[in-house]
Order: C-alpha cells, then structure tokens, then sequence
C-alpha cells in the first residue's frame, strides 16, 4: 500500500524529509500530500472554534495517513471525536517566537490585552501561548479580540491593523528589521511549545512497519538538519519563492539553527501540558467537548521511538 504523509512548511521536520529522499529508501511507496493543496473548509470565527482541516484530513480519502503539526492540531483531533494517537514529540522550541507589541505600545502587559485585538495563527501552538497567557493574566479567549491573521500577520502588526501578535520566526525577523517591538511574554515558562507527529489508530496499528521506518527516517532526516542548517534552509526558500513570496535565506538558516530536532516518546510533563491546554479550550468554549488526551497514547508506539533516540557519546 501507498503511505501517505501529509508535510508543508510549519512542520520543519516534515517538510526537509519531504526533499531529502531518505524515507524513499525504506518506503518506496511513499505519497507525500501537501497540506496547503487540500481543501481548507470553512474557517471557524476564532473567537468560538478551532478549525478541524488538519484532522479531519486524516481521516478523509485523499488525505494522509501521518502528519506532523505544532502543538494544538491533536488536541483539536480530539476534540472532534477523531481516534488519534501520538506518534512522538520534539523537544521545548521556546525560542521559535512570543506575543509582541509595537515598542510605542501603551500595552505594558498581557492584562492590557483586555478588548485588544491580538493576531495568532489560529488553530496553532498560537492559540494556546496566547490562551496560556490570557489565564495566567485572569482573562478569558472572551476578553480579546482575536484575528486569524495567518500569512497576513506581519503585515497587519506593522499596519497597526492588530494590537499584538503571537509571533514566530522567520517572520518576526522581517518585523524587527522594519520596526522596533517589545516582548509583552516569553513563551519559555508559560510552556514548551513542541512539533509533534501523530497518526490513525487504526493506521498505527496496522502498519508497524511503515510507521517504524517513518521515524527512524525522521530522525535521520532531523539529523541531517541539524549538521547542514543552511542546506536545509535552502528548501523553504526555494518553495516561498516557487509561490511568488520573498524569503530570507539567512533568516531561515537562524531560525531552523535554534531549533531542536529529533523525536521523543510522549512523555508525563507533555501529556501534562497538553491536557491543561485541553481543559481550557474547552472551558473557553473553543473545543466542542472536553477531552482526555492520555487516550492517544499507545504505549508500543512510543516503544519504537524510543528505540530510535540516538544516545549521546
């Protein structure tokens, strides 16, 4: 059988294996689906839902089998009865972004977000920094105004069309080069702000073989990165401007060097930190139901990435 693996760009890991040919050698059948030629749906008003595409893809025909994401797709897979499981895990990427505001900002700190409108990817680890922010300020999703800003981000922070911006690099790169901006909150200590890969269950539990070989080439792949930063910036590049956008080659070489790469096994303090993500989403009225995510663990799978973790010399 064909297995097919959903990339683009957000995922680093993902999208490098896509052009490195190292999955093609164990699995020479391999489908690679790019996630932005799918159909998008209807987007949810971010102020009540989160948009489903990236699970609901899953488990649609012409869909993909594996994907890798940030932090809030699994949660929201839940959310929406889906039977996901948790393929594995990066390590904190604390230092990949933050909420901003303009330096002249009368904004001083995250209780002066109060009917603010704040841009955020939403729908992405975004929407849980800025939720894990908001609650930690005593406010609600209810208290700000939210704008799915996605691509368009940059350029409504510089505009003065949003009042903050959950940013990340290399778009805040572009930013700071334009304008001077002033940290409203750090995400290191707020939470750990992970990639993670996750599957079917019902994929997992059939193909064995194929999933183990889509790790070990994930951390293979990951390792490459990590040894030719700049090689491996030159896909994003040569993909942004494929489209018509313009991208730094430098400004990706920074941001994929800060990075960490390689997959862990889910482990207690990520469960821990997605289930209070969970709580409150759902609490804030964005996840239709609330959900148990200890329920997306299968204890072989973290067994096989486990066994792929390279030791330290």
């Amino acid at each position: 059988m064909s297995v097919r693996v959903g990339y683009f760009p957000h995922n680093n890991s993902l999208f490098v294996l896509r052009h490195t040919g190292i999955l093609e050698r164990e699995l020479p059948d391999v489908t690679w689906v790019d996630l932005r030629s799918l159909p998008q749906g209807e987007q949810p008003d971010p102020r009540s839902g989160l948009p489903t595409v990236h699970s609901d893809q899953l488990f649609a025909d012409g869909g993909y089998d594996v994907i890798g994401t940030g932090f809030t797709p699994p949660i929201t897979a839940l959310g929406a009865g889906h039977d996901v499981v948790y393929l594995g895990v990066s390590g904190p990427r604390v230092e990949n972004g933050r909420i901003v505001v303009r330096a002249d900002s009368p904004i001083k700190e995250v209780a002066d977000l109060r009917g603010k409108r704040v841009g955020v990817a939403h729908g992405s680890w975004q929407t849980t920094l800025l939720l894990f922010a908001l609650d930690q300020a005593g406010l609600t999703w209810a208290d700000v105004e939210p704008v799915n800003a996605g691509a368009n981000a940059a350029r409504l922070f510089l505009d003065g069309d949003i009042d903050a911006w959950t940013g990340s690099y290399p778009d805040l790169d572009q930013v700071e080069a334009r304008t001077e901006v002033r940290t409203l909150i750090h995400t290191e200590g707020l939470f750990s702000h992970p990639s993670l890969w996750f599957t079917r269950r019902d994929f997992a539990e059939h193909n064995r073989e194929a999933l183990t070989a889509i790790v070990a080439a994930l951390q293979e792949s990951d390792r490459w990165i990590t040894e030719n930063p700049r090689a491996a910036a030159r896909f994003f590049v040569d993909d942004a401007e494929a489209r018509g956008v313009a991208a730094d080659l430098d400004a990706w070489e920074r941001a994929l060097r800060n990075r960490p790469f390689g997959i862990n096994p889910v482990d207690a303090a990520f469960l821990d930190e997605q289930q209070r993500a969970a709580d409150l989403l759902a609490a804030n009225g964005l996840l239709p139901r609330r959900v148990r995510v200890r329920d997306a663990v299968l204890p072989w799978v973290n067994d096989v990435v486990a066994g792929t973790v390279a030791t330290p010399a």
